[in-house]
């Protein structure tokens, strides 16, 4: 355990530290739309739509071969580990294999992944799916962030039509992308992922619907301008 409070404050300044320069970034005038989401709520599908009904760019997969590039990593290991903790817990997560100035190959990635994020945001108006986006903004964007949830029935019964039958059962799945999606967001954030007052819009698609929540977006985008 004396290992593990060690390691999370070790973490926390180097993060913060890299938060500092981060912020001595210029903010950019462009408007960005995070999206993050828990699995099987439908958040990447309106991520798409909004950015296709607004104009503008959406990012979501296609982050892998940049996050790849600029990480110098492999193309498979951040689309496995991009936005999901290798392991499901914070500590499990710290006592991680490091090198010898402390950073995991997920540490790598993740500086990799902010550099990624903020040069799209300094670039153009865009919506950004997942991968701390929200977090990353917080300080170098005007950035509207956004959190899209549904029940497990209704997760479940998505997953069921977008990926099919698996050996785990889609509670299972669902429950456990979404525990190592919060253990990384945690790990990263030192905040709570998928808590309301994070985000400026909270949603259920599965009560709304994917065009409930389209809406719902673009329209607090326009007019929030």
């Amino acid at each position: 355990m004396a290992l593990y409070q060690h390691f999370k404050r070790s973490l926390a300044d180097e993060f913060a530290r890299e938060d500092r320069l981060a912020a001595q970034t210029p903010v950019t005038a462009n408007r960005i739309i995070a999206i993050s989401r828990q699995f099987g709520s439908g958040g990447r599908t309106i991520g798409k739509e909004v950015a296709a009904r607004l104009g503008i760019p959406c990012y979501d997969s296609e982050l892998i071969d940049r996050i790849a590039a600029e990480s110098g990593l492999a193309k498979e290991y951040v689309e496995k580990y991009g936005e999901s903790a290798a392991a499901d817990s914070l500590y499990g997560n710290a006592v991680a294999g490091r090198d010898r100035d402390g950073q995991s190959v997920a540490d790598k990635m993740w500086l990799a992944q902010k550099k990624v994020i903020a040069d799209l945001a300094a670039a153009e108006p865009c919506v950004i799916v997942g991968r701390c986006t929200d977090y990353i903004l917080r300080d170098v964007a005007d950035c509207m962030t956004v959190f899209v949830h549904a029940s497990d029935e209704k997760r479940a019964e998505r997953i069921l039509s977008v990926y099919g039958e698996r050996e785990e059962s889609p509670v299972q799945r669902l429950h456990d992308k979404d525990k190592k999606r919060r253990a990384y967001y945690e790990l990263y954030t030192g905040s709570d992922w998928g808590a309301a007052q994070n985000y400026a819009l909270c949603l259920d698609g599965g009560k709304i619907g994917i065009d409930g929540c389209v809406n719902a977006i673009t329209e607090l985008y326009k007019h929030s301008a």
